[in-house]
């Protein structure tokens, strides 16, 4: 395989020095190889032989500018996908530039997640893949059968105009999952709208989901088009769809079955062209049962559900979710990167984790601000559950999780060696595995292990 095959080139323009070696270092810790041009002229005296697989170009250069290079490429049959960069968010030029086939266009300072996302998505190929454990959809980490079985759902449902239920516990990733059957959907170049019900007092969740006219009541000054509106022709998210009002939800039921709307302090109808993905963390069918949810709107939005795993579910993909956030963070942090150790992990695969994903990606971040010596270190946390026996039919995690058993036994053995038996106290094998030691008695106990008599 080429060195190219293996690293898609991304090319930088920019005539400032700092911004091309500040997206230099982002892209190339991220695998890309990557070369950088003070201009327009520059960039196409040295790039002619080898098109790069991506372009960032800023817009304002000296000489030829950035859209005027995009075009001249376009001219000469180059169709690397381009994205510029600008100092000042100019509506008009960033109309001209989409028009003109430009595939993004931000304004510093960028995010640098953003800019890395929006790269994944120009080089599609090397990322369906690439390195193991990154998944075949952008920002969801991990090849446990738990979660490929959700991917497979969103592959199944994504070009379809089906509603989804997306549930699952707090922190599992609701919302990727939601973005991902999004941008493999027909409307991925429309609006996805994000409503997080839970935030939105009950008096208000009329005019904010429907929107209102001027007039409608104190305090409106002017129309506002609502959440329904402003995802026209694309998708709406109801995160949290469980906090909904319960004199809300036949409003809602409404807009569902009919595909119409009204905004408040208005009686025209409007017609409405949106997909509704759901999500929540409460069981819809007891919050039926209890009388707190419409069963009618239960039914409508059930129509084609996804299951989000626990954390604790999918415990093999822990490591992979723990080198992908040292990564990001250490970045968004602006700290070196992080070493971490088999001790480290230990630590972490030994926690329950009831925050899942999103307590996981906290605690790395936590560490990586106190990291000493570039070492992460970990508090030790509740202690994970026996792994469940699984099926001879489930013989990709039986593996799996035999294998994991079989290494922390073995770490758990190697300590006790070096402590001469010692479980606690200084020099302990709770210290040297980074666990408390109630924590190292009851994985001793899982795997047969007695202390040894003094």
């Amino acid at each position: 395989m080429s060195a190219k095959a293996a690293k898609p080139l991304v090319c930088v323009v920019d005539d400032d020095s700092l911004v091309r070696e500040s997206v230099e270092g982002l892209l190339r810790q991220e695998g890309f190889q990557v070369r950088t041009f003070e201009s327009a002229e520059s960039f196409l005296g040295g790039a002619r032989l080898e098109p790069p697989d991506c372009l960032i170009v800023d817009l304002t250069l000296p000489g030829m500018s950035g859209l005027e290079l995009h075009q001249e490429l376009v001219r000469t049959g180059v169709d690397s996908p381009t994205m510029l960069l600008t100092a000042h968010g100019d509506i008009p030029t960033s109309v001209r530039a989409m028009k003109a086939g430009v595939l993004d266009f931000f304004t510093k300072p960028f995010d640098d997640d953003d800019l890395i996302a929006a790269v994944r998505r120009a080089v599609p190929s090397h990322f369906a893949g690439r390195t193991a454990g990154v998944s075949r959809i952008e920002g969801i980490v991990g090849e446990s059968e738990a979660l490929q079985a959700v991917l497979h759902q969103v592959e199944l449902v994504a070009d379809t105009d089906a509603t989804v239920l997306i549930t699952g516990e707090s922190g599992t990733g609701k919302d990727l999952v939601a973005r991902a059957i999004h941008e493999r959907s027909p409307r991925r170049n429309a609006p996805l709208v994000r409503v997080n019900c839970g935030a939105i007092p009950e008096s208000l969740f009329e005019s904010e989901l429907f929107g209102y006219v001027k007039g409608a009541f104190t305090g409106a000054l002017t129309d506002r088009i609502g959440r329904f509106g402003a995802a026209q022709g694309g998708t709406l998210m109801l995160d949290e769809i469980g906090e909904v009002p319960l004199s809300m939800q036949p409003k809602l039921l409404h807009v569902l079955q009919e595909k119409t709307f009204e905004r408040v302090g208005e009686t025209r109808a409007r017609k409405i062209d949106v997909r509704i993905i759901a999500a929540t963390n409460r069981d819809l069918a007891a919050e039926v049962e209890a009388g707190r949810f419409r069963s009618d709107l239960f039914y409508r939005l059930n129509v084609f559900p996804i299951e989000n795993p626990p954390l604790r579910d999918r415990r093999d993909d822990i490591p992979l979710l723990a080198e992908h956030f040292v990564r990001a963070s250490a970045r968004r942090l602006r700290r070196d990167q992080p070493r971490l150790t088999e001790v480290a992990l230990r630590q972490l695969m030994s926690r329950d984790w009831p925050g899942n994903i999103r307590e996981l990606e906290n605690v790395i971040e936590r560490a990586i601000i106190l990291a000493r010596d570039g070492q992460l270190r970990f508090e030790s946390g509740p202690a994970a559950p026996a792994s469940q026996p699984t099926s001879p039919s489930d013989p990709i995690v039986s593996l799996s999780r035999a294998a994991t058993q079989k290494r922390e036994r073995e770490a758990i053995v190697a300590a006790l060696e070096r402590s001469g038996g010692r479980v606690s106290g200084a020099g302990g094998a709770a210290e040297l595995l980074g666990m408390k030691t109630s924590t190292l008695f009851s994985r001793m106990s899982v795997h047969g292990l007695r202390q040894r008599s003094s």
